[in-house]
């Protein structure tokens, strides 16, 4: 009888090399996988958005703190998601971070995202994005996917990307590495 070992080896390779390599979300009870932070903090990022209850979301208004921003869709499931992470990161740091919410939907949305807020009772400011932050230009070059997440220092420099659903867990490890390492630059 002959071996078959040259027939399932492939086989087995195949499998181990296909699992776990998509874009699926992870289970948010799974180990964090963290992003690297950004390489150098670049310049301001300089930006305004109304908000929904009529405030500004702004650069002006997240200065001197860390600030969180999470990039959704209310059509999608794991925006929602990253919406409540975000909405246990604010409870839990507040008032040493903000973070704040932007949607990157048309502005006829907005009755569908007052209601994804409502429903979701999420306590930080949420915006609807301008056209040019959708398409993926303005303040945030590049960053049109959701969910996404931007943390911005408290100059208001980007020191954080991460595309793709990540958990609070994951994002106080970022803001705990970012914090030591403002507070080794500031000696």
């Amino acid at each position: 009888m002959r071996s078959l070992a040259p027939v399932c080896l492939p086989l087995v390779l195949l499998a181990s090399g296909c699992a776990g390599g998509g874009d699926a979300v992870r289970d948010p009870a799974a180990a964090p996988q963290v992003a690297a932070a950004a390489p150098a903090r670049g310049p301001v990022r300089s930006f305004s958005y109304e908000t929904l209850d009529g405030g500004e979301l702004s650069t002006a208004s997240l200065a001197r703190r860390f600030s969180v921003i999470a990039f959704v869709a209310t059509y999608d499931v794991a925006s929602q998601v990253e919406a409540r992470f975000l909405a246990g990161l604010f409870r839990d740091h507040t008032p040493r971070i903000n973070a704040a919410l932007l949607v990157l939907e048309a502005p006829e949305n907005r009755p569908l995202v007052e209601a994804f807020v409502a429903t979701l009772k999420l306590p930080y400011p949420v915006a609807l994005a301008d056209a040019p932050t959708i398409a993926g230009e303005g303040p945030f070059a590049g960053l049109h996917h959701v969910p996404s997440v931007v943390i911005l220092d408290p100059e208001g420099r980007e020191a954080f990307r991460h595309v793709g659903l990540i958990t609070q867990e994951a994002l106080e490890e970022v803001l705990r590495g970012l914090e030591r390492e403002d507070a080794r630059s500031a000696r």
